[in-house]
């Protein structure tokens, strides 16, 4: 039985063709209406303009029931086209009364079987209207013309068959194909949403990690140092209220930035609302962190930087951004050093380290033990977008990030 199962699976195979071949068309009622209520009355007119004003006799009678079979066999041409047609043409050997029948099912196996099919049927056809016309009076016209009148008539029948059968094909392609695009275009509008969907994340990483890690660490100051004098608590609550209110424009900023399409017009999705951070504004970056206790080190050998293209300049502030971040929350306290070199045509390199601690923070895993941390991670993809390359890792105790970024000239 299980042998078995791949042939009812597949009808290409020998055996299904085989059982397709055997079994009848499904075809509706009322195509088989149409089909005998056409049938019946061209059998009948073929008659009557055979037998049309001279008088009857056996061959009347072989005609009429010549007909009234060729009528009632017209449905085979729907069922079974080949058969059908074939039955049909050896009947009209015998009476000109079963030739609408019979063209009628040469037509119908050159729409629904392939064309070498519809030629032999045609073959057929011709060869019993030659036998018909050989020994039956055909209104006065020669056997040469009227055979060559019979061979243009199917002929006509295969080329139209043909075509409808190749039209019916293309309109089916056309379809498909429509299918395909339509669901090719809910993939696109899929992976649309879920790319922005991830550009969402990135850009709330990038931008509230920054922020809400400074006010980590001034609200750890007011936790742990509670003795500290009136004039810092107040000065330290001051900039943790206004790192809240800075955190909470930023994040506005990011909502109303991300509701527009930044896919129509505007592939990097920055929108008119707010001019996005450069490499102009790295400097006040580094001043953030370092009154936050994180002692930084600037290298910057950089030509031109506010000639730098928006997407470097973005990518470039991002990296920075993120390796300030990561240190501060990883590695408090320690010092962290920022190389950037580059230019037009040449590109823009940037290196982040800083040592790391003796002893992790509480609580924290640590980017640094974790090179796959979800910031890394969406940062390596921002650099892949800009066409730069994003690698870290830890060597000689130092956590160390780099960045390529090409800076076209």
């Amino acid at each position: 039985m299980k042998q078995n199962q791949p042939d009812r699976a597949r009808p290409d195979t020998w055996r299904g063709r085989a059982r397709s071949a055997v079994r009848p068309d499904r075809v509706s009622a009322r195509a088989v209406a149409v089909v005998t209520t056409t049938a019946g009355p061209l059998v009948a007119v073929t008659i009557l303009g055979v037998w049309g004003g001279r008088a009857g006799g056996r061959m009347l009678a072989l005609d009429v029931a010549a007909g009234l079979l060729a009528w009632a066999l017209t449905p085979m041409i729907l069922w079974r086209p080949v058969a059908g047609a074939v039955l049909l043409g050896l009947l009209s050997a015998m009476s000109p009364a079963a030739t609408p029948p019979a063209t009628m099912g040469a037509l119908q196996v050159a729409r629904r079987r392939p064309f070498p099919a519809a030629v032999a049927v045609g073959a057929v056809g011709l060869a019993a209207h030659a036998v018909q016309g050989a020994w039956r009076a055909n209104g006065g016209m020669s056997y040469g013309w009227w055979l060559a009148l019979i061979t243009l008539a199917y002929g006509a029948l295969l080329g139209w068959g043909a075509w409808a059968r190749a039209r019916e094909a293309l309109i089916r392609s056309l379809e498909e194909r429509a299918r395909r695009a339509e669901a090719e275009q809910g993939r696109r509008v899929a992976e649309a949403r879920m790319l922005e969907r991830r550009r969402i994340a990135r850009e709330m990483h990038d931008v509230l990690a920054h922020r809400l890690s400074l006010l980590a660490t001034f609200a750890g100051a007011l936790e742990y140092r509670p003795d500290s004098p009136p004039e810092r608590l107040s000065t330290a609550a001051g900039i943790v209220r206004s790192g809240v209110h800075q955190a909470l424009e930023e994040l506005r900023d990011v909502i109303a930035l991300l509701r527009e399409d930044g896919l129509d017009g505007d592939p990097d999705g920055v929108g008119p609302h707010r001019p996005q951070p450069v490499l102009a504004d790295v400097p006040r970056l580094v001043g953030e962190s370092r009154e936050a206790g994180t002692p930084v080190l600037v290298d910057e050998r950089v030509t031109d930087p506010s000639e730098a293209p928006p997407v470097v300049a973005r990518t470039a502030y991002r990296v920075v951004q993120e390796g300030l971040t990561n240190a501060r929350r990883h590695a408090p306290g320690q010092p962290v050093r920022v190389e950037m070199r580059g230019g037009p045509g040449i590109g823009l390199e940037i290196d982040i380290s800083n040592p790391l601690p003796s002893v992790r923070p509480a609580g924290e895993g640590g980017t640094h033990a974790r090179p796959g941390g979800a910031g890394l991670v969406g940062l390596t993809e921002r650099v892949g977008l800009a066409g730069g390359v994003l690698d870290h890792g830890v060597s000689a105790g130092e956590f160390q990030l780099r960045a390529s970024i090409p800076w076209p000239a």
